[in-house]
């Protein structure tokens, strides 16, 4: 069987990873490993995933620069990327399997739901998906996983700020359309219900736009996270 190098980026995430990596520990016992790659946290992120990964690693912060190098330290052949404050579906190492199970298949995503009751995050979610299988382009919410073969030959991860995922999906396309999986991981909702669900769309609309025209990402990244420099 083919075996999966989950690589989860991290920044402060020491909450979410309390409740994601006790759920992979028996993907562990099936010979999947888990690298862990740091951004420099100060919760005790580390403390809580030394137990629970094959490899801890400490990179330049950025989800790009660490799931690159959590690439390179890989020893499987299949790559999942999945974000710490993600929630699993049942069975996702078999569903990802089976999408790969063709040899023209290179790549692929999961669908998503957002940790929120309610029509409008259900609505996101569905717009979500629908623009990700219409486009061929995946979030790091969806949970993006590509042969490591198909990953460096495109060169990874191009290390921006943001629209690292967009950009990954655009190289991978010319290899394969990916395998939209209708299984759904959970991710948070946090950024809409903090910042107003109509505000975040529109932002997030804009921001995909400008980077589609050419826009500097470093420059976008400015504008999606105003508390950083």
């Amino acid at each position: 069987m083919p075996l999966l190098s989950i690589i989860i980026p991290v920044f402060n995430d020491r909450d979410a990873l309390a409740a994601l990596l006790p759920v992979l520990q028996p993907l562990r016992a099936e010979g999947h490993e888990i690298l862990v790659v740091d951004g420099g946290s100060t919760d005790g992120s580390m403390t809580v995933a030394r137990p629970l990964a094959d490899r801890l690693m400490i990179g330049g912060r950025g989800r790009a620069l660490q799931m690159n190098l959590g690439a390179e330290f890989a020893r499987h052949d299949i790559l999942w990327f999945l974000h710490a404050d993600t929630c699993l579906p049942d069975n996702p190492v078999a569903a990802i399997l089976a999408a790969l199970s063709r040899p023209d298949r290179h790549w692929g995503r999961f669908n998503v739901r957002l940790d929120a009751a309610g029509i409008s995050y259900a609505a996101i979610a569905f717009m979500m998906n629908l623009r990700s299988r219409l486009s061929g382009v995946a979030t790091g919410d969806q949970g993006l996983f590509v042969r490591k073969q198909a990953f460096h030959e495109v060169d990874g991860y191009q290390e921006i700020p943001l629209m690292e995922d967009v950009a990954l999906s655009k190289s991978l396309r010319r290899l394969s359309w990916p395998v939209c999986l209708p299984d759904r991981l959970v991710t948070s909702a946090r950024r809409w219900q903090q910042q107003g669900v109509v505000s975040t769309v529109l932002l997030m609309w804009r921001l995909r736009l400008a980077y589609f025209l050419g826009a500097d990402p470093h420059q976008l990244a400015r504008r999606y996270y105003p508390d950083h420099e």
